[in-house]
């Protein structure tokens, strides 16, 4: 894959500058001709769903059900938010019988959107749609391991919106750099690696700008006495195995009871059989050989493969692994690997589990299966991660949303609380002259 050239830094700040003009007039445009626009862009969306997931497929390796998949998510999202969009609003407050107080939303101004390459259609409509729909301005960046990808549905809502409204710019992450550290730029969202997320907070800090991060995960899945250890491994392994683990909130680390932890491995190796025709290649030979490492690491620490571990396939296609005898200080359990790979530990009891879920830097997202709803309440209470979810690993309600914690980044991320991120509040005090 050839990877765009960076946009030169005149061309960044032309392009900021464009979005800094057309500010005003977004802003003073009215939220329902903004949803309007919104709604025609997802319509515009909608119709290039096959163009869209052959980009995808051919850029990072998804499978064609789930580069669809991603773009009709897109759609719905750019939906939501065009509905949502007119309806946000704030709060008033009586302070006296002749006075009161108007919270009122405003745009922030100039955001720029920095997306990564693993749902690229899906992530970048929930950050622009809301940062559009609120009367602020963008500068997207997609990642440039997808760039065709993300030009292609960045330019079919660009051509619903008044110019200078969403700018595109192509490059790596010095480009972001260079969005993250302007003085005309007010908001940097951005979702990737925690590495580039704390480079972004540090220059937004520095100018007192606003950071909204979804960054790397490390998200423990514990497997409880009392649930069939067959649903158990069907549930790891879509966690650990779908779109070839590149997920931001995918299975990296498995706790299991050591009573049940032969016939859970047992039925999770099935699992990974099944799975090896299921899913798509890696994104690139780095990514590749990060996984590989990872895996390495482990079975030089003691580790076992009972399945997968070796690419045996051309290309970048690494099959679906399942290790056992994992401990905390590998790199399979200490760092986001990112891949096909089901890292499991088993463990004495629950509690020890929780314990070492939560022993973590990244507080992304966990999931317990479990029939006792007494160590359910235990689980979601203690774990300190943006979303717990009990007996599914994926799943969640229409327009739900989570704030990550730690390494994982800040800031709610989708639904109607992305609306608020992307909007901040003027109190104006009215009273009557005297």
């Amino acid at each position: 894959m050839t990877r765009p050239p960076n946009v030169g830094a005149a061309e960044c700040d032309n392009a900021i500058a464009r979005a800094r003009r057309a500010f005003d007039g977004w802003a003073r445009t009215p939220a329902v001709d903004r949803a309007a626009t919104l709604a025609a862009a997802a319509a515009a969306v909608n119709a290039a769903v096959g163009d869209l997931a052959d980009l995808n497929e051919r850029e990072t390796g998804k499978t064609r059900d789930d580069a669809v998949g991603g773009v009709e998510a897109a759609v719905g999202t750019l939906l939501q938010y065009a509905q949502l969009g007119p309806l946000h609003r704030g709060r008033s407050l009586q302070g006296s019988w002749n006075s009161t107080d108007l919270m009122v939303p405003e745009p922030r101004g100039v955001v720029a959107v920095l997306t990564p390459w693993n749902d690229p259609v899906a992530v970048a409509a929930g950050l622009l749609g809301a940062a559009l729909v609120t009367g602020n301005t963008v500068v997207h960046k997609p990642s440039e391991r997808c760039p065709e990808t993300g030009r292609c549905f960045a330019e079919l809502l660009a051509a619903q919106l008044p110019d200078g409204v969403l700018e595109i710019v192509d490059g790596d992450g010095a480009v972001g750099s260079r969005l993250a550290a302007s003085g005309e730029v007010d908001v940097v969202a951005h979702v990737g690696s925690s590495a580039t997320g704390r480079a972004i907070a540090r220059l937004c800090a520095e100018r007192g700008a606003k950071a909204l991060l979804e960054n790397g995960g490390n998200d423990a899945l514990i497997v409880d006495t009392g649930v069939s250890a067959d649903w158990a491994a069907e549930q790891a392994a879509v966690g650990a195995f779908a779109n070839a683990g590149q997920i931001c909130v995918s299975v990296e680390r498995i706790y299991v009871m050591e009573s049940q932890a032969q016939g859970f491995l047992d039925a999770l190796v099935a699992q990974a059989r099944i799975w090896a025709d299921r899913i798509g290649p890696l994104v690139d030979e780095r990514h590749r050989d990060h996984v590989h490492r990872h895996v390495r690491d482990a079975t030089r620490s003691g580790a076992q493969v009972l399945i997968g571990g070796e690419a045996t396939r051309t290309g970048t296609y690494y099959p679906p692994t399942v290790l056992t005898g994992c401990t905390p200080d590998m790199l399979v359990f200490s760092e986001e690997t990112f891949g096909p790979v089901a890292a499991v530990r088993a463990v004495p009891d629950f509690d020890t589990a929780l314990a070492e879920a939560a022993h973590d830097r990244f507080g992304l997202a966990a999931t317990v299966l479990t029939a006792d709803m007494g160590h359910a309440q235990q689980a979601w209470r203690s774990l300190p991660v943006g979303t717990v979810k009990i007996n599914a690993v994926f799943g969640g309600a229409p327009g739900g949303s989570a704030e990550p914690r730690r390494d994982s980044g800040s800031g709610f991320g989708y639904g109607p609380e992305l609306l608020d991120e992307m909007s901040t509040t003027k109190v104006v005090h009215v009273s009557p002259p005297g």
